[in-house]
């Protein structure tokens, strides 16, 4: 039984190892790239190309209006310029769509609201039946909670001059950052993906991904990739690779950014992790095959993989969560094992990789970035606390389970003092997951009192990572669903 359960631990830390050293091979191509540079090209507002916007949301009450308000203040010929409304709303955010429409269409946008009543296909559903009438050459979206800047389509758009440039993205800011700790931390977190690993593959030339909003594609692209599919809830890393893998370029913009709101309760953010997990995973199922099948060089595929199987950390997590006790007794109780702890010090690397990847981030942004990153071992614990949501999500894509696109709500966070507790939308269900994750924080704290009778120190950091992160999340998740 030892062996069998230190063989389980070391396995699933090399897991965790392997992908926590990604990091430094981001960090190389951080440096290798750094003098990488993409002239902005230039375009005479003469021979701007038509552009669609495309905004999809369903039942988005308190932004729809911030939103609509945002994109018709967009530096670009109204002549030029279409905007669709993708409602697939199913509250008064309907008439409120309408009213917007009708506004700004006295205004002469051509504006126009796009009905939906059995969401077929969702997001994807939604776009995909958008794009059959768009009348623009070139299709911009966004999410409903973001607030694009003015000269957002000016900043973009000249990029497709390179006719093989199929998809340009954007990096994505804050609009309430500073709201609390759960949204300072989903801010470092985001700003590691874009500044990091979006900037440098990009830079590279490994693939990259439309991060669903943000960004502006040639119609033509989505076409000859296969259009919008609905068979993945990441339908926007789905059509990227199949874009990538036929030909099509990407252009990722570090220094074009777009303001978003980030989830201000952790029952928001559970919905939008389990989501985006459970869409890469399938996404990997789906297209892997393809891509190893493809003309790619090694280092690309390798680049592929890892980038679209690296959810799966979070069962491994799990485990060594649950191991990690019964490795404390058996290395103080059963006698033989000192080879093998000696030896697995090394994986502390893994977290000095993550620590690093981070702070590079950070530093790149940011000029208070080493204010910043005091709430790392805050992330690192939300990372941890978030494995059983995760691990859910990636177990349901290995078997085929289909679930429904669940949407983010908005609450239209912007400053300290907004409120969303009493809002509609928000999430007041308490499944088995919530019970779990209490139900670890109090094994962890059983962890803890076995370490210091051991004298196992060493153990109690991350053992009290894990007790703040499943403690954290699943006292959150409670409070709240119940609005507190």
């Amino acid at each position: 039984m030892e062996d069998l359960l230190l063989g389980a631990y070391f396995l699933s830390l090399c897991v965790l190892f392997a992908f926590g050293l990604h990091g430094l091979v981001m960090i190389y191509y951080y440096h290798k790239t750094q003098k990488v540079t993409h002239e902005a090209p230039t375009h005479s507002r003469e021979d701007l190309p038509i552009v669609t916007i495309q905004l999809p949301f369903y039942n988005e009450l308190y932004v729809v209006d911030r939103l609509v308000e945002a994109v018709c203040l967009i530096d670009y010929p109204k002549d030029k310029l279409e905007i669709q409304l993708l409602d697939d709303s199913t509250d008064e955010t309907v008439d409120l769509s309408l009213a917007l429409v009708e506004r700004f269409r006295m205004e002469g946008f051509d504006i126009k609201h796009i009905h939906r009543t059995n969401r077929q296909g969702y997001k994807a559903g939604a776009l995909k039946e958008g794009l059959a009438m768009a009348r623009g050459e070139f299709v911009a979206i966004f999410d409903a909670d973001f607030v694009p800047h003015p000269d957002f389509l000016i900043k973009t758009v000249p990029y497709f001059a390179d006719d093989k440039v199929g998809m340009v993205q954007t990096r994505w800011e804050h609009l309430n950052e500073d709201y609390s700790f759960l949204t300072r931390a989903q801010a470092l977190a985001l700003d590691g993906h874009f500044v990091i690993e979006q900037q440098i593959r990009h830079k590279a030339g490994f693939f990259i991904n439309f991060n669903g909003t943000a960004g502006v594609w040639r119609k033509k692209t989505i076409e000859d990739a296969g259009n919008w599919h609905s068979d993945t809830l990441a339908e926007d890393l789905d059509l990227s690779y199949r874009a990538q893998l036929r030909g099509w370029r990407f252009v990722f913009l570090n220094d074009v950014t777009s303001p978003a709101e980030l989830p201000a309760d952790i029952n928001s953010l559970k919905t939008q992790q389990f989501r985006w997990t459970k869409g890469a995973v399938e996404t990997a199922k789906k297209l892997l095959p393809s891509v190893w099948k493809s003309g790619l060089s090694v280092k690309h595929k390798l680049e592929c993989t890892v980038h679209l199987t690296s959810n799966i950390v979070f069962p491994f997590i799990m485990l060594v969560a649950f191991l990690n006790v019964p490795i404390v007794i058996i290395k103080n109780e059963v006698g033989g094992y000192d080879a093998f702890f000696s030896f697995m010090s090394i994986f502390v690397l893994a977290s000095i990789s993550s620590f690093l990847f981070y702070m590079y981030a950070q530093r790149a942004i940011h000029l208070d970035w080493q204010r910043r990153l005091l709430l790392f071992p805050v992330f690192m614990a939300g990372s941890m606390g978030l494995a059983v949501n995760n691990t859910r999500a990636v177990f349901e894509a290995i078997i085929g389970k289909k679930t429904e696109f669940k949407r983010t709500p908005k609450y239209a966070i912007e400053q300290n003092n907004d409120q969303w507790k009493k809002k509609r939308y928000v999430q007041r269900k308490i499944g088995w997951i919530v019970m779990v994750e209490l139900g670890l924080a109090a094994y962890f704290v059983f962890g803890i009192v076995t370490s210091i009778s051991y004298l196992e120190i060493a153990a109690i950091p991350f053992q009290l990572m894990f007790l703040i992160g499943f403690g954290t999340v699943g006292t959150l998740s409670l409070r709240h669903a119940l609005g507190r």
